[in-house]
């Protein structure tokens, strides 16, 4: 009796398993929110082509696609424009099956379901279930661009030269700063981030340029901040 309940126990797990092959998103997403987080990343490898994959969270105003829970975006390594945008959940890719087989050469087959599901089996194997830490340089380089673009700035733009308190609003008090323009602070110049306490000072934003020669050190950016509030 003990035995039977024993496989029956292991046959719902298995099935669950399958239904969510990415159950890692779920926790993923959550350790993003938990922490600030609206973009993520991670290195996969398929068919000896290697891509940065970039996690999005929708932001609370965004149209998402219906039973996403967050967006993956493909970009080949070296060719970051070559890309693919896909809403995702925890039983799968939310995309037309033509689609991803043309952007991963994936080749049509009698058995294309059987590929399809060896495919989302080894995406699921790269997905992390918490913050990756350690970035490489390629990811570092793609989530600054799709943040300053979500920000409607240029993505050359980073150099940190500079921070300024955000204009007063209507009601008095002083603008936030995008959620873009923070993970870029917190990608590009943690450590700066965190001496300026910027977890709980939520008015400063940071300021980049696309030249080198403009960037400053975080001395003369905490400096330069300092005075010019005694000056005001």
């Amino acid at each position: 009796m003990l035995l039977i309940l024993a496989i029956a126990i292991l046959m719902v797990f298995s099935w669950r398993k399958k239904m969510n092959v990415f159950e890692n998103l779920k926790s993923l997403r959550s350790d993003m929110q938990k922490n600030g987080w609206i973009i993520d990343s991670f290195l996969f490898k398929y068919k000896n082509q290697n891509f940065v994959v970039l996690i999005k969270l929708y932001e609370e105003s965004a149209r998402k696609p219906e039973y996403a829970l967050l967006k993956l975006e493909f970009l080949r390594n070296g060719k970051f424009s070559d890309s693919l945008d896909v809403p995702a959940n925890s039983a799968g890719l939310l995309i037309d099956t033509k689609e991803l087989r043309a952007y991963f050469n994936i080749e049509y087959s009698e058995n294309l379901g059987d590929l399809l599901r060896q495919f989302n089996a080894n995406l699921a194997t790269f997905i992390p279930d918490t913050i990756n830490e350690h970035k490489s340089i390629s990811e570092i380089e793609a989530i600054s661009n799709s943040l300053s673009k979500s920000d409607s700035d240029d993505p050359q733009k980073v150099y940190c030269y500079a921070v300024k308190r955000n204009s007063l609003k209507a009601n008095g008090s002083f603008g936030e700063r995008s959620i873009f323009n923070d993970n870029k602070a917190r990608i590009l110049r943690e450590e700066l981030y965190n001496k300026l306490n910027c977890k709980n000072e939520k008015h400063l934003s940071f300021c980049f340029s696309k030249f080198p020669k403009h960037e400053k050190t975080d001395e003369i950016i905490i400096y330069n901040w300092t005075n010019n509030r005694k000056v005001k």
